[in-house]
């Protein structure tokens, strides 16, 4: 055993021999490099905690709605969370090459290769530019409805140089933040529902429009749901006549990102209401026999009905000619 760490020691005397090290030296080394990477630990731990920290702070612990703070939260930790960790990287692996050969040749030499690598790669700085701009002026978040590059989807990701988004379909879009020169934020704010019932011709309007109007009084009075309105909502009326009846306009203005929510939940409420209050819903003006009226009566008179109109005479015939009979 003796003779085996003899040789042990010979080789690792050799080893650090042609290093030009001694064993006082590598030990001392090995200490240093052991703190250097002990203190990028302790720093990765603190820039986690301080991201935890700042979505804590933010956090107003109502899941149903995601606020504008909460949203600069989460996209501020993710920044630091992905930012820290890169410096903290760097800077441990300099530390390190340090104990070895001097950095600051290479630091010169990184400083000239930036350079050139800038001119050949102006799209990259232009992402980072973008992105750099995009967190100062505060135009998205992470969890913001967004439309750009033609690709619409929810923010969930944001680094100075992508935005990672995801559409209805669940698709991924990964887009390089020079590549955004229209951008569309659908959640900034406030968001508004436009939602558009049609009804029969036969009904009247004025009661149906009282009657939605006061489902929606109700439903922005429900506890469930009222923390989800920004606004009152507002029944504007008759948006147009079109061909199989009445259409009326409501306009819900609503928290960010739960319009469709608000949306799917008013049509329900709305069709419900109007059955339960003997409405009819949309009709062709211009009904075949088949449309559902068991009785002549039922057959409209006014513009575009046709009871006692009498059927289009049938064209006369036509010669025809078999082709080739010439």
């Amino acid at each position: 055993m003796k003779s085996l760490v003899a040789d042990l020691q010979s080789v690792l005397d050799r080893l650090l021999g042609l290093l030009g090290l001694n064993l006082a030296d590598a030990r001392r080394t090995t200490l240093r490099i052991a703190v250097i990477w002990l203190l990028a630990f302790l720093g990765w731990q603190l820039v986690k905690w301080a991201a935890r920290r700042i979505r804590k702070v933010a956090d107003d612990h109502h899941t149903d709605v995601l606020t504008l703070r909460e949203k600069r939260a989460e996209t501020i930790s993710s920044l630091l969370h992905n930012v820290g960790r890169g410096v903290l990287l760097l800077v441990a692996v300099l530390l390190t090459l340090n104990e070895f050969i001097s950095v600051t040749p290479l630091l010169g030499g990184a400083a000239i290769l930036g350079l050139a690598v800038s001119f050949g790669a102006q799209s990259l700085v232009k992402d980072f530019f973008a992105g750099f701009f995009i967190l100062m002026e505060n135009q998205f978040l992470v969890g913001d409805k967004i439309e750009a590059a033609g690709k619409v989807g929810v923010v969930e990701r944001l680094t100075l140089r992508t935005v990672t988004i995801r559409d209805v379909e669940g698709t991924v879009h990964i887009i390089p933040n020079g590549q955004i020169t229209i951008l569309s934020n659908r959640t900034r704010g406030w968001s508004r529902a436009i939602v558009d019932i049609t009804v029969s011709y036969r009904n009247d309007i004025d009661a149906v429009i009282a009657a939605m109007r006061d489902e929606a009084r109700k439903f922005s009075k429900d506890p469930e749901w009222s923390q989800m309105f920004d606004a009152a909502p507002e029944v504007a009326g008759v948006e147009s006549l079109g061909d199989t009846g009445v259409v009326v306009r409501t306009l819900l203005r609503t928290q960010p990102g739960v319009k469709s929510e608000i949306a799917r939940e008013y049509r329900r409420r709305v069709l419900l209401r109007l059955r339960h209050d003997g409405f009819r819903g949309a009709e062709p003006i211009q009904p075949a026999p088949w449309a559902g009226f068991d009785h002549a009566e039922d057959i409209p008179d006014g513009p575009g009905g046709f009871r006692d109109r009498a059927a289009p005479p049938a064209p006369p015939p036509k010669d025809t000619l078999i082709p080739g009979s010439e």
